[in-house]
Order: structure tokens, then sequence, then C-alpha cells
């Protein structure tokens, strides 16, 4: 069996190819994939050659892991059954290509272990919860012993950031302050403020999350930590990071890394999102038929306008 899928032929190449789907193992399920979100982080990396070495790197390959689906054929006594939706965090369902992640496809196989179920209501803003599952991990370290400290500082108002800033509402806790430079992405705020830094004189935060991606961020945070305060490092850099040591010294200021999601992260965040306690409103900005993959990919990663573009692989 072929389906079709994004291939990244070699960076800055992109095409839609048809290709072979590997056998079903007795555990998997089979998936017409309704939507799929691009990554404007790893997956932009993956894109333009910039990705630092990874498991499994190399081209071509298939892309994405932010898939929303419905099943096809489901084993007998899965928990989940044909006609279910369901998010896929990635697949390793095409043959001869790297499935890197291996989402971005028309037609996937899965392990029922790996995905989620979903509500069918949530449509395309389902992509999201890939996204949500990332901004929870950085606070809840993947359920690892105690949750960090919340952000009371988040640098970036992309997708990632937003989400992060909603959690922190929801959870109750004293609204963040949000940082974005780009006087485009300063508007959607739910129940915090969004200001350019330059606006904001304050020294004393306690911990600064940055999804920015900036690799200078070290040196623009580190200065506004109160004594033992920690930086978070929650985008994805593709260059090395350093930062003056004197600011960092004098406010005995650490510095954490926050990695990828993990299946905890996904479980409460789909919970919080069924639960009506987080919403995913208004943060998929732009959507495109896989005919257009091309000029989608180049909106995503280069309109300042796009938060999120999806992929509908319904057409």
């Amino acid at each position: 069996m072929q389906a079709s899928a994004i291939v990244f032929q070699a960076p800055l190449q992109l095409s839609v190819r048809r290709l072979p789907l590997r056998p079903s193992a007795p555990d998997d399920l089979e998936i017409d994939v309704l939507y799929s979100g691009i990554s404007t982080g790893t997956e932009r990396l993956l894109w333009d050659g910039s990705m630092p070495p990874f498991p499994g790197m190399g081209y071509p390959l298939v892309p994405g892991y932010e898939t929303v689906g419905r099943v096809r054929k489901a084993p007998e006594g899965s928990p989940i059954r044909a006609g279910d939706t369901v998010f896929v965090p990635g697949s390793y369902s095409f043959e001869g290509v790297h499935n890197l992640f291996g989402g971005a496809g028309e037609v996937l196989r899965a392990p029922a272990a790996r995905v989620v179920k979903v509500s069918a209501d949530l449509g395309e803003q389902a992509v999201l919860l890939a996204l949500a599952a990332t901004a929870y991990h950085a606070v809840s370290l993947g359920g690892r012993g105690d949750p960090a400290t919340p952000p009371d500082l988040i640098i970036g108002h992309g997708v990632v950031g937003r989400l992060l800033a909603r959690l922190t509402v929801a959870a109750g806790l004293p609204a963040p302050t949000v940082w974005e430079t780009n006087p485009a992405r300063r508007g959607g705020a739910e129940g915090y403020a969004v200001v350019h830094p330059d606006e904001d004189a304050r020294k004393d935060y306690r911990a600064i999350y940055d999804v920015s991606g900036d690799t200078e961020v070290l040196n623009t945070a580190i200065p506004r930590l109160q004594m033992g305060g920690e930086v978070v490092l929650a985008g994805f850099y593709k260059e090395q990071l350093s930062f003056a040591y004197a600011p960092a010294f004098l406010r005995e200021a650490r510095i954490r890394v926050a990695a990828e999601w993990k299946r905890p992260d996904l479980m409460a965040v789909t919970q919080l999102v069924e639960e009506g306690r987080l919403s995913l409103a208004g943060l998929v900005t732009h959507t495109r038929p896989t005919g257009q993959a091309q000029d989608a990919y180049a909106a995503a990663f280069g309109d300042p306008l796009c938060l999120k573009m999806v992929l509908d692989w319904r057409h």
C-alpha cells in the first residue's frame, strides 16, 4: 500500500510523493490523516538544513509530529476503535525515507499506545497538543519530581509562549508578563500582559522562560533575575549559547534546559483541554490543502502573522 506524504528531499527541497507504507504490526492502528501542523521550531531546522545532529537525521525525510486523524482500522481488543479521532505525535510509517518525525502523511500506521484519543470537535486545533505538551513539560518536568517554579516572565509570544501563559493562568497562578519584540505578535493575550522588553523595567523575576529560540537570550534574561533566579531554555537553539559571567555570578543565576515533552505531559494537556481549562482557540491562523504545501511551508516560516500553519489532508 502507498500513501502521499510531505518529503524533504534535501534542505529547501520539498515534494508531495507517494511512498510505500511499512507492513502493519499486530498492535498497529491504520489512520486516515485529517490535519498535520507545520512546526516552526524543529521542522524549520530540518527544512533549511540547520538542524544539529539528531537521532535518525538524514534526507530524504518525512517531517511532522502534530497530526490528527481518524482511525480506519484497529486491532481486536484495542482501546481505540475504528472511527475514533486521534492525535498522532509522529510515526514510522513510510519506507525508503527517514521518518523524522514521520507524521506529515495521508495515511499512518502507529501503535495504539502511541496515539491519544481526542474529541472530533477539536478539529484542526488538536494539532496543537504537541506544543501544549511542550509548554507543560517545561514546568512539570515530565512528571519527574516536584514541578519547577512557574514563569513570571515568558520571552516570545508565539504559540508555545501563548500556551505557556494560558497554562499558568489556568493553574490559578499570577499572570506572567510576556515579552515580544514583533508588534504583529503582541495581540491575542488572554489574562496576561504582552510588552516590548524595553517597556519593562523589572529586574527581580524568579523564573524567566524563553520560547523564542534567540541565541542571545541569556545575556538578555540574566540581568532581569532576582538573586537565585532561573532561566529556563524551552526553545530550540541551532547555535551555541553563551553569557557574560559577571551578571550571572552576582545573581547566582540558574540555567535549566527543558527537553522534549513526554507522554505524561501530552496526557495532562489533553485532559485540561477536554475539561475546558485550557483553550486552544485562536492559535491556528492559516490552513492550506496539501496541494499547496510549498506555499504553506513558505508562509509558516516567513509570515510573522502566521502563528500556526495546518495542512488539510482531506482535499
